[in-house]
């Protein structure tokens, strides 16, 4: 990329400034519980194989369309199954889930000092997905306000009439808000269809971090021409 090349970085939030792996473990788990126990009140003969094959269908099929409800999830899941679950029920048992990643969620240790040098060379945005929140006001991002504050920009996807990444818009918004060209800048996501096939659909040079300390499948796939680093300290390497 090069030295003065580059004007802004522009940056992902969950599993790439911080780590809330085990945070979705442990809610996933919890909410499948959930929704099987209330599916097993109408079909109490309901094997745990059966739900948990069409529930990780629909999962793969909701994630594919970057739609990232729980609770449209959910009431799809019930739906598969003829049956109903109650809207306040569901409401409660996703905000369950988000007080869950919330309470196991951290900040990549290398992430503030990183930020706080690159801010001294590039101007810094964040473009990330709604998760399911109503309103970019509600996104989890508030609960670390310092974090937040380094950005110059902040575009919540999938919310306030803006589609979820990877649909290239959400990137062009946080760029025109920048007064910057697709050139101007780099993209730092940790998902591969969503960040950086997305960021490379909106004309952004794309960079994958696969942090050294989040356990998950990454996907086998071909990057040439995408630089990919273990942790943020390793944008030093691909910026100069």
């Amino acid at each position: 990329m090069g030295p003065g090349l580059i004007k802004a970085v522009l940056f992902d939030f969950g599993q790439t400034l911080v780590d809330s792996a085990q945070g979705f473990r442990q809610a996933e788990k919890a909410a499948q519980e959930k929704v099987l126990k209330d599916l097993r009140r109408s079909r109490p003969n309901l094997p745990r194989s059966a739900f948990m094959e069409r529930y990780r269908e629909l999962r793969r099929r909701f994630q594919a369309q970057s739609d990232f409800s729980r609770r449209n999830m959910w009431d799809a899941v019930a739906d598969a199954f003829d049956a109903v679950v109650d809207g306040q029920q569901l409401r409660q048992w996703e905000q369950a889930y988000w007080q869950t990643v919330a309470g196991q969620t951290r900040v990549f240790a290398e992430a503030m000092n990183v930020l706080k040098r690159l801010r001294a060379f590039y101007r810094l945005g964040l473009v990330t997905n709604t998760q399911g929140q109503p309103a970019a006001a509600t996104h989890r991002l508030r609960h670390y306000p310092d974090l937040a504050s380094r950005f110059e920009e902040v575009v919540v996807a999938g919310c306030d009439g803006i589609p979820p990444k990877p649909d290239p818009l959400p990137f062009q918004i946080c760029l025109e808000r920048m007064g910057l060209a697709p050139a101007d800048a780099v993209y730092v996501g940790d998902d591969w269809r969503i960040d950086v096939c997305g960021a490379g659909a909106a004309g952004l040079k794309a960079v994958w971090i696969k942090h050294r300390s989040v356990q998950r499948r990454w996907p086998d796939v071909d990057t040439a021409g995408v630089p990919v680093i273990a942790d943020l300290k390793g944008l030093w390497d691909v910026l100069v």
